[in-house]
């Protein structure tokens, strides 16, 4: 397949993945005439580059990692150890944002709640330190 139709069916734009090209993540076959020719496995390895990027791994992680992801049956992963750190933080990092918009998203979702109800918005009140948050940040009205 050409780079229009990998960029439509793994959801990354062509440009993108001239880049992933360029930094070594994707070596697709060339045609006589010199133009990229994609197969599936290229586009099963655009759609995990593109996953592990929008969870933070950078292009040099997903460099390391790419070798070590087998395709069909068996184990994932195979003589990757290395990479087992780098993973560990990507989750946690994963895990900040997660609390961070969920509490966005309660103080979003309370100014909507407040604005529905023809109340004045006001952000919630955080709990105290010691009481498995942050200290409140809000001066008093």
């Amino acid at each position: 397949m050409r780079i229009g139709e990998l960029a439509r069916r793994s959801g990354l734009s062509a440009r993108m993945l001239r880049y992933y090209e360029e930094a070594g993540l994707l070596r697709p076959a060339r045609t006589a005439s010199g133009y990229r020719d994609y197969g599936e496995a290229e586009l099963e390895a655009a759609r995990r580059i593109r996953l592990l990027g929008a969870s933070g791994l950078t292009v040099e992680a997903i460099r390391r990692l790419l070798p070590c992801m087998r395709t069909g049956d068996g184990p994932l992963f195979e003589g990757c150890d290395e990479i087992r750190e780098t993973l560990r933080q990507a989750v946690a990092e994963l895990d900040a944002q997660l609390r961070t918009l969920r509490e966005s998203r309660a103080i979003v979702a309370s100014y909507l709640h407040e604005l529905d109800a023809g109340a004045p918005a006001r952000p919630p009140r955080r709990r105290a330190a010691g009481q498995g948050g942050r200290a409140s940040t809000r001066t008093p009205a």
